[in-house]
C-alpha cells in the first residue's frame, strides 16, 4: 500500500507542472495555436491588452510593451509556418494597435526558434512604399506608379468636392497583414480624401540578407 501511494504521489507532482504551464495568474488567454504548444496572455488593462507573454513549447517570454485592442473581431493572430523557406517553421505574430472608421493598424512580430526565440527585421510596408511607389493626383484621376507599370484611376465615381481632396494619394490608414500560401504578406489602403478609398498596395515579402524584405508590389484598384 505504501509504495502504492508513493506512485500516485510521484504522478500528481509529475502531472501538475503540465498543467500550471496552460495558465499564467492575472493573465487573459489572447491567442493561441494548441497543436503547436504556443499559447499568447496579456493583461486587460486601461481599455487595452498589455504586458504580454508568449509560451512557447514551455519556455515563457515576456512582451511588456506590446499593445492589442480587446475587441475580439481585432484578436491577436498567430501562425507557425515556414516563411523563409528554410525548412523550419518561424512564430508570426499579428497586433491589432488600433482601429475605427477607416482605420486599422496592425503590426507583425516574427521569430525563429534557434536556442529560444530570436526576433526577425520585417522591413516597414510604408518604407517600402515610398521606396517604390510614385504617385500623381488630380480633381479628375489618381495615377499610382510601382515600377514600370502604371496604374490611372478616374476618381469621378467617388463625386469628392475638390476641396476635400489630399495634395496626394495617401497611404496607411489600414495597415493589414496575413501569412499565406508560407508567405507573409502586407494590405496598405490607397486613399484621396479621409474616405476616398481607391485601392490598396500588396507587398509580398522575402527573406534576405537577415531580414523580410519586399519581393513583390502591386496595386490593386478599388471597383469604385
Amino acid at each position: 500500500m505504501k509504495k502504492y501511494i508513493i506512485f500516485i504521489l510521484a504522478f500528481v507532482l509529475m502531472s501538475a507542472p503540465n498543467k500550471a504551464a496552460s495558465t499564467i495568474e492575472g493573465y487573459d488567454v489572447v491567442s493561441e495555436l494548441s497543436k503547436d504548444n504556443i499559447t499568447l496572455y496579456a493583461k486587460k488593462m486601461n481599455g487595452l491588452y498589455q504586458d504580454f507573454k508568449i509560451n512557447f513549447k514551455g519556455e515563457v517570454y515576456s512582451r511588456p510593451f506590446w499593445r492589442n485592442v480587446t475587441n475580439p473581431t481585432y484578436a491577436p493572430e498567430m501562425y507557425y509556418e515556414d516563411i523563409n523557406k528554410d525548412e523550419k517553421k518561424e512564430l508570426i505574430i499579428i497586433l491589432t494597435k488600433g482601429y475605427g472608421t477607416s482605420v486599422v493598424q496592425e503590426e507583425v512580430y516574427v521569430y525563429r526558434n534557434t536556442n529560444g526565440l530570436i526576433d526577425v527585421l520585417v522591413d516597414n510596408p510604408l518604407a517600402i512604399i515610398y521606396k517604390n511607389v510614385k504617385t500623381k493626383l488630380s480633381t479628375e484621376r489618381a495615377e499610382i506608379s510601382v515600377g514600370e507599370k502604371v496604374y490611372t484611376v478616374d476618381i469621378a465615381p467617388l463625386e469628392i468636392p475638390p476641396t476635400n481632396l489630399f495634395d496626394n494619394v495617401a497611404f496607411g490608414s489600414i495597415t493589414k497583414y496575413e501569412v499565406k500560401d508560407n508567405k507573409l504578406i502586407v494590405r496598405v489602403d490607397c486613399r484621396i480624401s479621409p474616405a476616398g478609398y481607391i485601392g490598396e498596395i500588396v507587398i509580398v515579402y522575402e527573406y534576405l540578407d537577415n531580414m523580410f524584405q519586399a519581393n513583390s508590389i502591386e496595386f490593386q484598384p478599388a471597383n469604385l
